[in-house]
């Protein structure tokens, strides 16, 4: 399969990306634990069905030292008994901030709280961005059909 488009070759592309990572690089620097953020790039891309990001954030959270069992349970996380109860939280917000057509109402006040209760302010501000950021990036690669399957870990840091 090839991509429909070459983001590295096209300019308006470079210059966008060009911030889109820095931000990207911004939410990796966080308080955020770095096993959170990619069970939780992880969960958005498998509900977006981005092939390309599962590929990339399960070599990188397996290169981070993340279990092969926790990977593969990201998918069926609330019947899992492999995450922390701060994980689940995450994993939760997660799903409803990429589900928000799916739901009226968008984040309700339980999922919120819930995970208000396990992450202090910067790290919930990650948190959301971590949400935006991999549904934005999903849709980058879903509508040009970024291929899966070649990824490197570390290769884009």
């Amino acid at each position: 399969m090839d991509a429909r488009l070459n983001f590295f070759a096209s300019a308006i592309a470079g210059k966008a990306l060009k911030h889109v990572m820095a931000a990207g690089q911004a939410v990796k620097d966080s308080p955020l634990p770095t096993a959170t953020q990619e069970l939780v790039a992880l969960r958005v891309s498998q509900i977006n069905g981005c092939a390309f990001c599962i590929d990339m954030h399960t070599k990188d959270a397996a290169a981070a030292g993340e279990t092969s069992v926790r990977l593969h349970l990201v998918a069926a996380w609330r019947e899992a008994t492999v995450f922390t109860e701060a994980e689940r939280a995450a994993l939760e917000l997660a799903e409803a901030g990429t589900r928000i057509a799916d739901g009226a109402g968008g984040v309700d006040d339980a999922v919120w709280a819930s995970a208000a209760k396990h992450y202090d302010e910067e790290q919930l501000t990650a948190l959301v961005m971590m949400i935006s950021f991999m549904n934005m990036a999903n849709r980058l690669n879903v509508i040009s059909q970024q291929p899966a399957g070649s990824y490197e870990p570390g290769q884009f840091h």
